[in-house]
């Protein structure tokens, strides 16, 4: 147990040091940034990164504590604000409206059978296998078809009905025991009245764990936005941090802050019906 316990600390010390070093280093001022980190970024007067010759001083704790990033990010330049609420309408619409039709949908994979079903349900499966990018292109032509390339519902309409969703609640909603679906129709329940009493109470973990691992996907969404939407004024924040340049660095560190919030706070509110999700095995609990 001692040695389990020591590769856990250090495994969970890995993954934690990059968000310690961007919190941290959000509170730097520009020029304490530019000369720890400046020559990482540097580029000679092609525009060609230069090779760095020097050690870079990596450093968590701030010389002297600034706000200034936060400040030019809050209030002095309203633009990554902006970006930051349209990660937030891309983003919440995609979860409550995909949740809405994995429910559905996988009620009817779970109580009907058939060989049409497994057929569609195993296209399910080869979709969610197959990386976003090999579906980006189609996705693309149907939205020019359907003109709603450069909207918002470029991005909605695929996210909506990905099959991620559909794929879990499915496996979960087979675990839970066919005598609780005959005993209620004995007792008269209709199909609506099982899936509204009975099925959705008792996936309530699964909904969480689902809706927390939809949000972390599309709110780090960056190929999205840059295929299917021209217009920057529309692309989230997320694009942005995927564009640092050299004269924004200290801006970055605050605004991958900022941005992180999110995130953190959909986990560690959820964190219990996340891990109740994954470790349900269905039934009733006592």
């Amino acid at each position: 147990m001692g040695i389990l316990t020591a590769f856990l600390v250090i495994f969970t010390t890995i993954f934690v040091i990059p968000i310690v070093f961007t919190i941290c280093n959000s509170f730097m001022g520009k020029a304490e940034i530019a000369s720890n980190y400046g020559m990482v970024f540097s580029t000679s007067a092609t525009g060609a990164k230069q090779f760095i010759s020097e050690v870079v001083n990596l450093k968590f704790i701030p010389d002297k504590v600034s706000f200034s990033q936060y400040i030019t990010v809050l209030l002095k330049s309203p633009d990554y604000l902006f970006k930051f609420w349209n990660s937030v309408i891309l983003v919440v619409p995609i979860v409550i409206f995909q949740l809405a039709v994995a429910c559905l949908a996988s009620y009817g994979f779970t109580r009907y059978r058939g060989r049409l079903r497994e057929i569609i349900f195993f296209s399910y499966i080869i979709l969610m296998l197959m990386p976003y990018q090999v579906t980006l292109v189609p996705n693309f032509l149907v939205a020019k078809w359907l003109h709603i390339l450069d909207t918002r519902w470029a991005i909605w309409l695929p996210g909506i009905f990905s099959p991620y969703a559909v794929f879990l609640l499915t496996k979960f909603m087979r675990r839970i025991p066919v005598s609780m679906f005959e005993a209620a129709k004995i007792d008269g329940a209709g199909e609506w009245q099982i899936f509204q009493k009975i099925c959705m109470p008792l996936c309530k973990g699964a909904l969480a764990s689902v809706a927390i691992l939809v949000f972390i996907d599309y709110w780090n969404m960056v190929e999205q936005p840059l295929v299917l939407l021209s217009d920057e004024q529309m692309h989230p924040l997320s694009v942005f941090l995927s564009k640092i340049n050299a004269g924004e660095v200290g801006l970055a560190f605050a605004v991958a802050t900022i941005y992180m919030i999110p995130t953190l706070l959909v986990f560690l509110y959820g964190e219990e019906y996340l891990v109740e999700g994954i470790s349900y095995q269905g039934g009733i609990k006592g």
